[in-house]
């Protein structure tokens, strides 16, 4: 029996990594209706850009900091530049914007930091430690307390301020909104920030434990699955996805391994999340679209 919890804990735990990518999704799909492909760039490249200022001798806050500010700087050349002569394009249009944008950002961080492998150290060690009988990883102990953080604030972000309110308003209708005052670029630049910032969060904890290297924009594929369990629009599903998702894979790698075959733990969740789609489309916590004929 402890064996079972110690694996499903595990599993939960790294599904709160899963769900510290998708929160970027969900922020600015919230914002405009867009799946945006240029996350995982974002990931790689908030987490180069930090890696490299430690590595020429910043300390670590200081190092957060200035890569906050190259995030916010590149939020207003996104909008700039792109977002907003893409007002009222069709929602394939800006995905497709979102899909340059991701290659993009792949190239300008590679160009300015190389394409090397950098090893990160946050202080924190991969070690498990024992809690009534159960080793637990003090890394993915620590991923979830900063995602719970994470989570509370933003939730408190969208839910309690103006901000939040001008979100959803902009999410539901840009033509309206903009005719009541609120200003679609300045919503835009924000969100992309936060996105940013949350971005750079997932790509410390990630790069602590894989490395910095281009493999981390391809994390955004584990963030799918928990995308479709938990819906596009929520980040409580967010959280809800991530947990099923990093359970069921562990789960279904150790106890159905051994039946099916091994690597279950790559494709079982895309497996799940398409049972989701015929059952549930919307997801756990998505809003289901409503279209009057």
């Amino acid at each position: 029996m402890n064996f079972f919890i110690e694996v499903l804990v595990g599993g939960l735990l790294a599904g709160i990594m899963y769900s510290l990518v998708a929160i970027g999704f969900v922020l600015i799909y919230r914002a405009s209706g867009v799946f945006n492909f240029a996350q995982g760039a974002l990931v790689l490249f908030s987490a180069l850009t930090f890696v490299s200022l430690v590595e020429r001798g910043l300390p670590f806050w200081q190092a957060f900091a200035i890569t906050a500010i190259v995030l916010f700087i590149l939020a207003v050349l996104i909008e700039r530049l792109v977002l907003r002569h893409l007002i009222n394009r069709s929602v394939i249009t800006l995905f497709m914007a979102t899909l340059g944008l991701s290659y993009i950002i792949e190239g300008l961080a590679q160009t300015v930091w190389g394409t090397q492998v950098h090893g990160l150290e946050l202080g924190i060690s991969d070690e498990p430690i024992e809690f009534f009988g159960i080793l637990i990883s003090k890394l993915d102990l620590f991923s979830a307390v900063v995602a719970g953080l994470m989570v509370i604030v933003l939730s408190l972000l969208f839910s309690k301020t103006r901000f939040g309110l001008s979100l959803r308003a902009v999410a539901d209708d840009p033509l309206a909104a903009q005719s009541i005052g609120i200003r679609l670029n300045h919503i835009w630049i924000i969100v992309w920030t936060v996105a940013g910032f949350v971005a750079l969060v997932a790509g410390l904890l990630w790069g602590a434990r894989l490395g910095v290297q281009f493999s981390l924009s391809l994390i955004v594929l584990k963030a799918l699955p928990v995308l479709i369990i938990g819906g596009f629009t929520s980040i409580s599903g967010a959280i809800v996805g991530g947990l099923i998702v990093g359970a069921s894979e562990k789960l279904a790698e150790i106890y159905l391994g051994g039946i099916i075959g091994g690597g279950l733990e790559n494709w079982f969740p895309y497996a799940l999340a398409i049972i989701f789609l015929l059952i549930r489309p919307s997801g756990l916590f998505g809003e289901k679209t409503v279209a009057r004929v």
